[in-house]
């Protein structure tokens, strides 16, 4: 069994998928990338970029009511992996407690941003 779960605080679905999803005591998001779900907008730069992923981010663990403390998987594209890595993990320790999560970060072809994540969050008991 699973279940859906949608907030306006974040950007809608571009396709046939949803913003995250319960299953098995775990929450998985979509990948998300930067925009600014009031806006419309994706900022300029890696670092602020990130924190707006994160935010997306952010918004959905809430409504499913969890936070940053509660992720144990992350998986980040970025498109310049080289150049970016370093704005990227800056941004990242902003949002993200100790103990981390593990993370796997990859360079990725992605259209018109220069970061993507996704992450599995566990849920509460």
């Amino acid at each position: 069994m699973k279940q859906v779960i949608s907030t306006t605080s974040a950007p809608k679905p571009g396709g046939p998928y949803s913003q995250g999803v319960i299953a098995n005591g775990f929450l998985y998001t979509a990948g998300f990338g930067p925009t600014d779900p009031a806006t419309g907008i994706n900022p300029e730069g890696v670092g602020d970029q990130t924190r707006q992923v994160l935010r997306n981010i952010g918004a959905v663990l809430a409504e499913a009511g969890l936070d940053f403390s509660d992720v144990v998987k992350v998986t980040t594209h970025l498109q310049n992996l080289t150049d970016d890595f370093a704005g990227y993990n800056e941004a990242f320790a902003e949002f993200v407690p100790e103990p981390y999560p593990v993370r796997t970060t990859v360079g990725s072809q992605l259209a018109d941003i220069l970061v993507e994540i996704d992450v599995v969050a566990a849920l509460r008991l």
